[in-house]
């Protein structure tokens, strides 16, 4: 296998909105290589990089593939990542290790939500960027109104170095602004005088961004290919630049431009390696060190760390320390990955991205290092889960083997938690859309053989007293021999301090309940608040008064004491106005200000309560109140009503009564 230096690779990560073309680019690319001789397709699952079972079935991309492309003088490394919003993990894990990103944009519909999110990651991170508008061949697209579109909203300095001939169905070439050739193609004048006119802001754009370049651009006029070409290059890396490519991937359209400009501008690992590897200065630069961005559960092989070397090379006598936890392991088995492929090597270079078979003490995020080259490093930051769902076995038995499947995946995907609600006896899974965990339920049983289904977590409902009462329970019973007796007089009303816990106060006077047995009256009274008399939940709030009571020298005992504390119990609770208590959730709810109105129509029908509604950093936030049970698919919905712009965070805030309007279904599905 041939060898590239640092210079000759070039690592690419293509992002943007679900369904722009990301993955028919990537075949393009490799197609027009002749790297494959075919063109697969997404909605027949035949393409290269969407090869798990799960995108050839949902027909989209949820994991992040990398595709490599070894040409005459350079290697490139594609990384497919997801459009879908549940799939950012996979997104955030492909840019993490790109040195550029190429955000594709669809020719028809423009700027969407993943386009801006994948600019603002860019922005964030210090990631030189590009744009590629795809689609060109369809029916209402229209380059010049896209090209409108993204330097209105993301700054002049976004430049077109392609542009198309024709339009819609009579799209039938793209043109290369940098090159003096284009009178050859027949172009109209007014194409030709756009073109012109690209090329003169290219030139101000290069000249601007090197001080030799500006003085000779205000002496002659114009810079030659060579200069051009560097000065993009430079201001690629520096973010000073932004060029816009452009085709239609499915017809290969473009892409052969597409080739030219990743070889000829876009950057190599090695000049932005300082800018945004967030190595401390403990880091030398000819000892190997790299980042795992990416964790892989392969049946067959076992687990698989991908990695992009920082700095020196990785061979496969090394040994490895994990800075992250200290552990020093043995290289083995070292690989390439092309999609579903691994092919075996005995070294990967700086900058360039490979796989390490079967080291267990590494997770995506750690940075590996050689054994005397100890490193310190931000981690990479995932968004938190919005959405979560109790997982059930579909047999009986099946929970450890549902338990050990979510491990795994848990090692794959940085996007989803796992939570034990001991409550409900519940195994909860956390992540980022319903998608996200439908597709988690699905790879458990493709992966790990166990079916599964996923439903709404129940809801942790708590009772309590709005009233006050004073009961006597007495226990009697004779059977011949030692019988039973315990007699206890309880107030019990509301407690009034804020705490949950019951709170017991023995008022006893006289020794009408001997000191030995009021424990026992304490220790009754606490297993049965785990239980309230209307639908079962736990009493909170509760305060209950021993004052009183009788015994019997003889028949008297702990449990009977116990059984009489149960009876007042049930007569208390009943006669002391018992009432039903919901969690209420406190929500952060980030929206642009054209939404506002139906977040809060969808806010109010979920029993919400607005609290405060303030600007900041042109979004509007509003902080509201919403019952738990209405929540749980709140992720969705606000999702869908803000076509994705939105975000929002909760956190439990109290309980509050159940309107009595949901109490009598409450109580009814409880007992079912």
């Amino acid at each position: 296998m041939k060898e590239y230096g640092i210079n000759d690779l070039r690592n690419v990560a293509l992002v943007g909105h679900s369904g722009v073309g990301k993955t028919s680019l990537v075949e393009s690319l490799l197609y027009s290589s002749n790297l494959i001789d075919r063109l697969g397709k997404v909605d027949e699952g035949s393409t290269t990089s969407d090869f798990d079972l799960e995108e050839k079935k949902r027909k989209m991309s949820i994991n992040t593939s990398i595709l490599k492309m070894e040409l005459e003088k350079n290697k490139i490394n594609l990384l497919d990542t997801p459009g879908y919003f549940d799939f950012i993990g996979e997104t955030i894990k492909g840019m993490s290790v790109s040195d550029i990103s190429l955000i594709v944009v669809c020719g028809v519909n423009g700027i969407q939500v993943g386009t801006e999110m994948a600019w603002d990651y860019c922005v964030k991170n210090n990631i030189p960027r590009a744009f590629f508008i795809n689609k060109l061949d369809r029916e209402n697209s229209n380059y010049d109104k896209i090209l409108k579109q993204l330097r209105n909203q993301f700054g002049n300095n976004i430049v077109p170095i392609n542009y198309p001939l024709g339009v819609e169905e009579n799209f039938t070439d793209v043109l290369n602004i940098l090159e003096d050739n284009n009178s050859v193609y027949g172009v109209d004048s007014e194409t030709l005088n756009k073109i012109i006119k690209y090329k003169e802001n290219i030139m101000e754009l290069v000249a601007e961004s090197d001080e030799n370049l500006l003085n000779k651009y205000l002496e002659v006029g114009t810079l030659s290919h060579e200069e051009i070409y560097l000065g993009l290059r430079n201001g690629i890396i520096s973010g000073d630049i932004i060029p816009v490519m452009c085709g239609s991937s499915t017809k290969c359209l473009g892409v052969n431009l597409l080739i030219q400009c990743i070889n000829k501008i876009f950057p190599s690992p090695n000049p932005i390696v300082e800018m945004r590897n967030n190595l401390k200065k403990t880091c030398k630069e000819e000892k190997f060190s790299a980042r795992v961005f990416k964790t892989i559960i392969d049946p067959f092989m076992g687990k698989l760390s991908i990695f992009k070397v920082i700095t020196g090379e990785l061979n496969t006598s090394m040994d490895i320390l994990n800075c992250s936890n200290g552990s020093i392991e043995k290289i083995s088995n070292l690989y390439y990955i092309n999609g579903k492929n691994q092919l075996p090597t005995y070294n990967i270079k700086k900058g360039d991205i490979g796989a390490i078979a079967k080291l267990q003490s590494i997770s995506t995020g750690d940075i590996i290092c050689d054994v005397n080259n100890k490193i310190l490093s931000s981690s990479i930051k995932f968004p938190e889960p919005v959405i979560k769902m109790a997982i059930i076995p579909k047999s009986k038995g099946d929970e450890d083997k549902i338990s050990s499947g979510l491990y795994k995946l848990l090692e794959e995907d940085n996007t989803f938690k796992i939570v034990r609600d001991v409550e409900n006896a519940e195994i909860l899974i956390e992540g980022m859309g319903e998608t996200h965990l439908e597709v988690l339920a699905s790879k458990l049983k493709s992966k790990f053989g166990v079916d599964v289904f996923l439903r709404l977590p129940k809801v942790a409902y708590r009772e309590t007293i709005k009233g006050k009462a004073d009961v006597q329970g007495k226990h009697k019973k004779q059977s011949g021999g030692h019988g039973q007796y315990g007699d206890v007089k309880i107030k019990f009303e509301p407690r009034l301090d804020g705490v949950e816990e019951l709170e017991f106060i023995d008022a006893v006077v006289g020794g009408t309940v001997p000191k030995n047995f009021i424990p026992a009256v304490e220790k009754g009274l606490k297993e049965c608040a785990k239980h309230g008399v209307l639908a079962r939940y736990p009493v909170i709030g509760l305060k209950a008064t021993l004052y009183d009571g009788s015994y019997h020298s003889v028949d008297s005992s702990e449990m009977a004491f116990k059984i009489a504390t149960s009876i007042a119990y049930k007569k208390g609770l009943e006669q002391a106005n018992p009432v039903l208590l919901e969690p209420i959730m406190e929500f952060v709810v980030r929206i642009p200000d054209e939404y506002m109105g139906e977040v809060i129509g969808d806010i109010n029908k979920k029993r919400g309560r607005i609290l405060r509604i303030e600007p900041k950093e042109n979004m509007q936030v509003i902080t509201a109140e919403i019952p738990q049970v209405e929540s749980f698919k709140y992720a969705t919905d606000l999702r869908s009503i803000t076509q994705a712009r939105g975000s929002f965070n909760m956190k439990f805030k109290r309980y509050a009564e159940v309107p009595s309007s949901e109490l009598n279904k409450i109580i009814r599905n409880n007992n079912l």
